[in-house]
C-alpha cells in the first residue's frame, strides 16, 4: 500500500485540503468579498467562452437555499479521460490545481480566468458543487461534497444537442463566516461584463441585461457633465489575438483623479502595469510638449508629474495573452512589458491630440496654474487652524453663552441664528447645561470655497473656539471637544432650512468626526401655536394642524404661524425647542458617504445644472412653508 502512496499522489490530495485550509491565498479573505469571488470565478470562465466565440447567452439565478446557479452556452469543460493521472480531465481539473485548458495558448488566447485555479476552489470551499456539462451527444453530471468526489461521472445522451456548462453550488458555512449575497453588487459586476462584451446577453434572476451600445457611449453618457471640455480622448489599439487595449480618458473640473481598469473582463481595483503605462504615458506627453512651448516657459513655474493627473479620469480596458496577477484574486496585473506598449501608444496619439486641440492644452495648463497657486496660498495662511496652541487657550468667543458644565447633564451648545433669537435663547435656557453661540447670517458655503477661506471665516472660527477642537497635521483632534451635543437651532423658514444646509455642508466636509461620534443634531421649531381659552397647543406640521382644526371646529380659537424663533419669547422657546421632555431632536447620521457626498456637492457645488435637474426631479416631493 505505501509503495503506491508517492509524491504525485499526496500532492493531488492536499491540493483541496490546502485550499479548505488556506482559502484566504486563493479568495482573498473568507467575508463578502472572498464569497462573491466564487462567483467571478465561474462567470468569468463562461464570459472566456463567448470572448473565444462560443455562446451568446450566460443565465445566472441566486436561489433563497443559498445555492447559486450559472449557465453557459459555450463548447463545455473538456471530459476525456486522463492517462496519466487514470482519471477524467473533469474530475482532474475540479480537484487539481493548474490543469485547466486555459493554460494552453491555443485554446484561449485572452482569458480572465484559468479553469484550473478557479473552478477547483469553487468546488473546495463549496458545502454542494454539481457540474453538468453538454455536449453534442452527451451530458456529463458529477456532484462533489467539500471538494470531494460524491459520485462518478455520469454520461447521458444529450437530447436537446444544447451544448455548454452549467454550475450549480452552495458556498460551505464552514468556510465563509456569513453567506449573504449582495444582489445590487452582484448585479453592477454583471453590467460591467455586459459593457466590455456588448454582443453578451447576460440573464441574471430572470432579468435581461444587455448592452448594445458597449463602453463607448456608456463612458461618454456618464461624465458628459464632467469632462473640462466637454470632450474626452479615445485611443485604441487591436491586434489580432495578441493584445488588445481601449483606453478612454479626459479632465474634470475638479483636482480628484480616478483610474478604472480592466484585464480580460477583470476588474483591477489595485491598478497594475497597464495603469503605469498610462500614467508614464501622460508624464512624458506632457513634459515634451511643455519642453517644446515658449508659452509655458516665460511662465517660470515648475510643474512635475503628479501635476498631470490633477482631474485625470479614464478607463484602461485590455486584453492580453497569458495575464499575471498579484495573487490568485486578480486584483492587481503584474505583466511588465505592457507598460512601454501603453506608455509608448498613450504618448504617440495624445501627443498628436494636444498638438490639434490647442484650446483644451490652454484649460489644462490653466487648471495646473491654479493647483499650483492653491498649494501657495495653503503654504502661506497661518491660519489657526493648523495652531494648536491657539486651540488650548481659553479665550473663547465673546459671542458665545457658555454653560457651568453641570455634571448631571451632557452639556449642549446651540448655534442659533441671529443674535435676536440668539439673545431670547439665552434667557430661555438652562444655564447649567446649556450653552449658546449666533451664527450671524448665513455662513459660508464650505462646498464652494477653498479651504483656507473656510477656516479664516469668523463665524466658522468661533465654532472651533467654542468647540475646543483643533486640526494637528491636518486631521481633527476631537479629545477635548467641550459638548457632548451640538444642536442645530433656525427658524422654520426657507432662509432657516438654507442656514442648516449651510451648517451642515461645514460639518460634513471638515467636521465627520463629530457626526460619526453622534455629537450633532437639529432641533425643529413649532410651525404654529393654537390658543384655545387658556389651552396653549405647539403644533409642528400642517398635518396635526388640520387635525386639531376639526377636533376644535365650530369654536373660538386662534391660529399663530411661527416664521421665526424671534417670534417666540424666552419661555415659548424653552417649552417647544429647549427642554429635553418636549423638544424634537433628530441626530445626523451618515448612512452612506458616496451617496451624501455627492448629494451635497449637488446642492452646494458650483455646478448649477445638476442642481437644476435635482430640483426638477425632486420638486413635486418638496414640502414648502410659505
Amino acid at each position: 500500500m505505501l509503495s503506491t502512496y508517492n509524491s504525485q499522489n499526496i500532492k493531488y490530495l492536499n491540493d483541496i485540503k490546502h485550499i479548505r485550509l488556506r482559502p484566504s491565498m486563493y479568495i482573498g479573505n473568507v467575508n463578502k468579498e472572498g464569497l462573491h469571488h466564487l462567483i467571478h470565478e465561474i462567470i468569468n470562465n463562461s464570459v472566456d467562452e463567448h470572448t473565444t466565440g462560443y455562446g451568446k447567452i450566460i443565465n445566472i439565478n441566486i436561489y433563497k437555499n443559498k445555492y447559486i446557479k450559472i449557465k453557459d452556452e459555450g463548447r463545455g469543460i473538456p471530459t476525456g479521460y486522463n492517462k496519466k493521472y487514470k482519471k477524467f480531465i473533469l474530475e482532474l481539473i475540479l480537484t487539481k490545481l493548474g490543469t485547466g485548458g486555459k493554460f494552453n495558448n491555443k485554446s484561449y488566447k485572452m482569458s480572465g480566468g484559468l479553469h484550473g485555479v478557479g473552478l477547483s476552489c469553487v468546488n473546495a470551499l463549496s458545502k454542494k458543487f454539481i457540474i453538468k456539462i453538454f455536449k453534442k451527444k452527451y451530458t456529463y453530471i458529477q456532484i462533489y461534497k467539500r471538494g470531494k468526489k460524491k459520485t462518478n461521472l455520469k454520461i447521458y445522451k444529450n437530447k436537446n444537442k444544447k451544448k455548454g456548462t452549467q454550475i450549480i453550488f452552495k458556498p460551505d458555512k464552514k468556510i465563509f463566516k456569513k453567506i449573504i449575497y449582495n444582489k445590487k453588487y452582484i448585479n453592477n459586476y454583471i453590467k460591467e461584463i455586459s459593457l466590455l462584451n456588448k454582443n453578451l446577453i447576460i440573464i441574471f434572476n430572470n432579468k435581461k441585461i444587455f448592452n448594445k451600445k458597449g463602453l463607448k457611449k456608456y463612458f461618454k453618457y456618464k461624465n458628459k457633465n464632467k469632462m473640462l471640455n466637454n470632450k474626452y480622448i479615445y485611443i485604441k489599439k487591436d491586434i489580432k489575438n495578441k493584445i488588445y487595449i481601449e483606453i478612454f480618458f479626459f479632465y474634470s473640473k475638479k483636482f480628484k483623479n480616478k483610474f478604472i481598469s480592466y484585464v480580460n473582463n477583470i476588474k483591477t481595483i489595485d491598478g497594475g502595469t497597464h495603469v503605469l503605462g498610462f500614467k508614464k504615458g501622460i508624464y512624458k506627453t506632457f513634459n515634451k510638449y511643455l519642453n517644446n512651448n515658449i508659452n509655458y516657459k516665460n511662465k517660470n513655474i515648475k510643474i512635475t508629474n503628479k501635476y498631470y493627473l490633477l482631474g485625470l479620469n479614464s478607463i484602461i480596458n485590455i486584453k492580453i495573452n497569458n495575464p499575471k496577477f498579484e495573487g490568485q484574486t486578480k486584483n492587481k496585473l503584474t505583466n511588465i512589458k505592457i507598460i512601454n506598449i501603453i506608455k509608448n501608444l498613450i504618448f504617440k496619439k495624445f501627443f498628436i491630440y494636444l498638438k490639434y486641440n490647442n484650446n483644451f492644452y490652454k484649460k489644462i495648463i490653466n487648471k495646473f496654474l491654479l493647483y499650483n497657486n492653491y498649494i501657495k496660498e495653503i503654504k502661506k495662511s497661518k491660519d489657526l487652524i493648523y495652531k494648536k496652541k491657539q486651540f488650548l487657550n481659553n479665550n473663547l468667543p465673546n459671542k458665545l453663552s457658555d454653560c457651568l458644565f453641570n455634571k448631571n447633564y451632557e452639556s449642549e451648545l446651540y448655534l442659533v441664528e441671529g443674535d435676536s433669537a440668539g439673545g431670547t435663547a439665552k434667557q430661555g435656557r438652562n444655564r447649567e447645561y446649556q450653552a449658546i453661540l449666533p451664527l450671524k447670517g448665513k455662513i459660508i458655503n464650505s462646498e464652494k470655497s477653498v479651504q483656507n477661506k473656510v477656516f479664516d471665516n469668523n463665524e466658522i472660527k468661533n465654532i472651533f473656539l467654542s468647540l475646543g477642537i483643533f486640526y494637528k497635521k491636518k486631521k481633527l483632534n476631537i479629545k477635548k471637544i467641550r459638548y457632548k451635543k451640538i444642536i442645530i437651532m433656525t427658524d422654520a423658514d426657507i432662509d432657516g432650512k438654507h442656514i442648516t444646509t449651510l451648517i451642515l455642508t461645514f460639518f460634513i466636509k471638515y467636521l465627520k468626526d463629530i457626526i460619526k461620534k453622534k455629537y450633532l443634531y437639529i432641533v425643529y421649531p413649532p410651525l404654529y401655536l393654537l390658543k384655545y381659552k387658556k389651552k396653549y397647543i405647539y403644533i409642528w406640521n400642517k398635518k396635526d394642524k388640520n387635525n386639531i382644526l376639526k377636533k376644535y371646529k365650530n369654536k373660538k380659537i386662534y391660529i399663530q404661524r411661527y416664521k421665526g424663533l424671534g417670534e417666540m419669547n424666552s419661555k415659548q422657546l424653552w417649552q417647544t425647542t429647549m427642554n429635553p421632555k418636549n423638544r424634537i431632536l433628530k441626530n445626523i447620521i451618515i448612512k452612506n458617504k458616496k451617496k451624501t457626498k455627492k448629494l451635497f456637492n449637488i446642492l452646494m457645488g458650483n455646478n448649477s445644472l445638476l442642481r437644476k435637474k435635482f430640483i426638477k426631479k425632486y420638486s413635486k416631493l418638496a414640502n414648502i412653508n410659505i
